[in-house]
């Protein structure tokens, strides 16, 4: 099976990314990394003939790998471009989950700056407090 999945390995890696690492993983799996992309794909053998568990993830700072971010169970039979087609939606769900989300501002939306001076309304920092009632006054 390891032979399969490093023949598999190889043909993917030369479809996926110019710049890439084949190498064996502990469980008997073998693993595709793109330093450049920052992704990984792995390969690994799920006990069924002809198939395989694919998963993706990140490469983190350091060169340490972030745990799989997606997996799937592929037919090796399949052809090498198929398998790919699986392989980058994989990694495009891992590029969006890498994403950081943009928090919304809290002035308006971006490229308005001054929207509620626009408007004619102070902000609340510039609007005058309403007057306190002081103590009451003491009758002697």
């Amino acid at each position: 099976m390891y032979a399969q999945l490093r023949e598999t390995a190889d043909e993917l890696a030369g479809v996926l990314w110019r710049e890439h690492t084949v190498y064996r993983e502990r469980g008997g799996g073998v693993v595709i990394r793109g330093e450049h992309v920052r992704r990984w794909i792995s390969l690994a053998p799920t006990g069924g003939k002809d198939r395989a568990l694919l998963r993706a993830g990140r490469i983190l700072d350091g060169g340490t790998t972030a745990p799989a971010r997606t997996e799937v169970v592929v037919d090796l039979t399949a052809g090498t471009a198929e398998l790919a087609t699986v392989c980058r939606r994989l990694l495009a769900d891992v590029a969006a989950a890498a994403e950081p989300v943009a928090q919304p501002s809290r002035a308006g939306r971006p490229g308005r700056p001054g929207r509620p001076e626009e408007r004619g309304r102070p902000g609340r920092a510039a609007r005058a407090a309403p007057p306190r009632p002081g103590p009451p006054d003491r009758v002697l």
